[in-house]
């Protein structure tokens, strides 16, 4: 899911490059057509959309169930930056619904597909770490998207080999709505090899770069009256 445009499209690239057969889907058609003519026959295409689950399933029909596929990986995302006490109410209950209701329908709609050992690929980010101004319910719903990837990653073992990828900043349709400087702003193509070199390797979570994810980790471990403090000079 999210393979029309930025990570995914960049990915689907390495993907085909490498070999591999690949369906790709998303909300947009048109987009996704576009993709597939560039990328040729192997790729398929099959719109949906994770906040659908009878969109979903349908999909899933489509695909088969029986273990067809090594590999299923969600990009799909939304986000709006701002403050908490500024987002619109209705917008925050649309971010929650497709980064993290949405990354749960896929899970359970994508694990059965797999074969034996098959990976799951849940994409948060490296604001679901921690609490930061300007990150309103996006870091959120990216922390549920982190502690969702981690309960499955003990209940489907060890069927399902369920992987957790957190990006720092990337240069997508995305951030293009920040106004502030972002560190070590990577380009899709980029992140799309991290990604596929990260997940022929063994290991749960997949975060890059390290020059960034790093830092933030350690501000994670420390006891909140250290990091909010450092987290608060942050603030515009």
């Amino acid at each position: 899911m999210g393979a029309s445009e930025g990570i995914g499209a960049a990915l689907a690239d390495v993907w085909v490059k490498q070999g591999a057969q690949l369906i790709l889907s998303a909300r947009s058609a048109d987009k996704l057509s576009g993709l597939r003519q560039k990328l040729g026959d192997a790729a398929a295409i099959l719109p949906c959309d994770v906040t659908d689950p009878g969109s979903l399933a349908a999909a899933a029909r489509e695909i088969g169930e029986g273990g067809a596929l090594d590999r299923a990986i969600t990009l799909a995302a939304i986000y709006d930056p701002g403050q908490v006490m500024d987002t619109d109410p209705d917008l925050a209950a649309k971010i929650v619904e497709v980064n993290l209701t949405g990354s749960y329908n896929f899970a359970r709609i994508a694990a059965p597909l797999l074969r034996p050992g098959g990976q799951l690929v849940l994409t948060a980010s490296v604001a679901g770490y921690l609490g930061l101004p300007q990150g309103q319910i996006y870091s959120a719903s990216k922390a549920g998207v982190i502690n969702l990837a981690e309960t499955l990653r003990v209940e489907l073992a060890p069927a399902v080999d369920v992987r957790l990828v957190c990006p720092g900043f990337v240069d997508t349709r995305l951030t293009e709505k920040n106004d502030f400087r972002m560190p070590f702003l990577m380009q899709p193509d980029a992140a799309a090899d991290a990604i596929s070199r990260g997940l022929d390797k063994g290991g749960f979570e997949l975060h890059f770069p390290r020059r960034l994810t790093l830092p933030l980790k350690a501000l994670r471990a420390m006891p909140y009256w250290m990091s909010l403090r450092l987290t608060r000079r942050l603030r515009q």
